[in-house]
């Protein structure tokens, strides 16, 4: 590891996060579907559909994510809206919004961040199961603007 910080750009933040970036989506990308990654993966674009099994997730300011992802670190600089699962860790940072249920152990949000919807700090490990039986015991629509 180089420990060096993953951000380039003031304004940003820092992460306790010391890995290079392994994959990146940019701000004219749209993915829908399943995605599984190793490492850590930058969305900068918008995505609807689910995450699972999955190394740190940097979610950039002009992203926007609407699904079940469950990943071991999430950094939300942008929106994300869903179930949200993070063995190990949850940043919001002052750009952030998160909307929806998340279960993590360790949540830190920055002034300026939102969370709206439920949250759950418990350890354990990223299981579509326990999404589903969460989401099935919340009845509202979820939509990005």
């Amino acid at each position: 590891m180089s420990g060096k910080s993953i951000f380039t750009k003031s304004g940003m933040g820092t992460s306790s996060t010391p890995e290079e970036i392994s994959a990146f989506l940019g701000k004219e990308t749209l993915f829908e579907g399943k995605m599984t990654f190793r490492g850590v993966f930058r969305l900068d674009g918008k995505f609807e559909g689910e995450i699972f099994e999955s190394g740190t997730l940097i979610v950039g300011e002009s992203a926007q994510i609407k699904g079940k992802i469950g990943v071991n670190i999430i950094i939300i600089n942008g929106q994300v809206e869903g179930e949200l699962h993070a063995s190990e860790r949850t940043e919001i940072h002052s750009t952030g919004k998160f909307s929806g249920t998340l279960i993590t152990p360790s949540l830190i949000i920055n002034e300026g961040g939102t969370l709206n919807g439920h949250c759950q700090m418990e350890r354990g490990t990223v299981r579509e199961e326990d999404l589903d039986s969460t989401a099935s015991n919340i009845d509202r629509s979820l939509s990005i603007s």
